[in-house]
């Protein structure tokens, strides 16, 4: 299965909690969409390996994503390497994605700062004819970062006020992270998910007041925008 858009996070739920309304946006635009989870999320503090993978399972569906693969690399430990890279590049060249969402290049987990170096490392080599993987070269053609997680202004957002509930059930799929017992939420460490879902919204709803929407995701490219027509632009400038 060819794939119009992919997006690659380090733990089940990123992909909800930072691009969950574009993605069942898109897919409900008639696109093929899939997710790459890099890890299990097994040194969560909550929930199980399995547990999450079953709620990515469902989460995933929510969003209307074709397929949902996970890759196993070792949570909290991943770092830019061959070994990694060639994982997620050979499925780069499987699903041959136009667009693929990263997460941002900076932020609080070492996990996502890295994920988002190894996926843009991993589209590039995915494209080296003579690079050492599996399946022909493919590169993609455009690649957007996730905004969220980090205090950094949008190149661009997506209205998806009327994904919004969708996105919302997609996030609470994850019940061990966001609904847990009384008794797992006592814990000496103070975990920012038990507030990550309303952070999220409140983001949400930034972004979008900034587009003119009720809510919105943001992205971050790193070259400019191309537009044809300067006439029917979006967005009041006053």
């Amino acid at each position: 299965m060819k794939l119009d858009l992919l997006a690659i996070a380090p733990h089940p739920d990123d992909v909800e909690l930072t691009s969950g309304g574009t993605m069942l946006k898109m897919a409900q635009a008639g696109y093929r969409t899939g997710i790459l989870d890099l890890t299990r999320g097994e040194t969560g503090t909550r929930g199980t390996p399995e547990t999450r993978l079953r709620e990515a399972e469902r989460a995933g569906k929510l969003l209307g994503a074709k397929v949902r693969r996970n890759l196993g690399l070792p949570d909290a430990h991943l770092e830019v390497n061959d070994q990694y890279k060639a994982a997620i590049a050979e499925v780069i060249r499987e699903f041959e994605p136009r667009t693929v969402i990263l997460p941002y290049w900076e932020g609080r987990h070492p996990d996502h700062y890295t994920a988002a170096r190894l996926g843009y490392e991993a589209c590039f080599v995915a494209g080296l004819k003579n690079y050492a993987l599996g399946g022909e070269a493919f590169r993609p053609h455009k690649i957007v970062y996730a905004a969220a997680y980090a205090d950094v202004r949008p190149t661009f957002a997506v209205d998806i006020t009327a994904q919004y509930e969708g996105r919302r059930r997609a996030i609470l799929a994850y019940a061990s992270q966001f609904r847990p017992p009384k008794k797992e939420r006592r814990t000496k460490v103070a975990l920012p998910l038990d507030k990550l879902e309303e952070r999220m919204s409140m983001q949400s709803r930034q972004y979008g007041s900034m587009i003119g929407v009720k809510y919105a995701e943001g992205f971050v490219v790193k070259e400019i925008l191309r537009v044809d027509d300067v006439v029917q632009m979006p967005v009041r400038s006053m």
